[in-house]
């Protein structure tokens, strides 16, 4: 897939952004239909560390679009050929209070604002022993 874009960290934690006011993490409210921070929080909190945030980006955007399974694959393709906007613009981090862990493999796992595993990877440490780069999720509103 030459020049395809990807919205994958490795080794990193993206935590909360500096404007949330969440308190602490707090799963997105249900609605019909289903919000993206809905959908994106129910697949990887359903399935830690098992999908990519390509996996988790794309999936959500074709099961809201209705996508068939047999047509995907190009889907995606088509998807990622041009940038798409990765989880550090996601709800989660910005509203609901939830940082997101990448693992050397680029698969994501969600860890709640005010948790000891939160605390640990916002400080660099990975739960493997090693060193995870840290980030933030993007601001709600420009800093004035």
């Amino acid at each position: 897939m030459a020049g395809a874009h990807t919205t994958n960290y490795y080794d990193t934690f993206i935590a909360v952004a500096e404007d949330s006011t969440a308190a602490g993490a707090s799963a997105p409210p249900e609605r019909t239909p289903a919000s993206v921070a809905e959908l994106t929080f129910r697949m990887i909190a359903e399935n830690p560390y098992r999908y990519t945030s390509d996996d988790v980006q794309f999936t959500v955007w074709a099961d809201r679009r209705g996508i068939p399974e047999e047509e995907r694959a190009e889907a995606r393709a088509q998807f990622f050929a041009k940038g798409q906007p990765c989880l550090r613009s996601s709800d989660l981090g910005k509203r609901y209070g939830w940082g997101v862990h990448s693992d050397a493999e680029g698969r994501v796992a969600l860890v709640g604002l005010g948790s000891a595993e939160y605390a640990r990877l916002e400080s660099g440490a990975a739960p493997s022993g090693g060193a995870v780069t840290v980030t933030r999720a993007m601001r709600s509103r420009r800093a004035t």
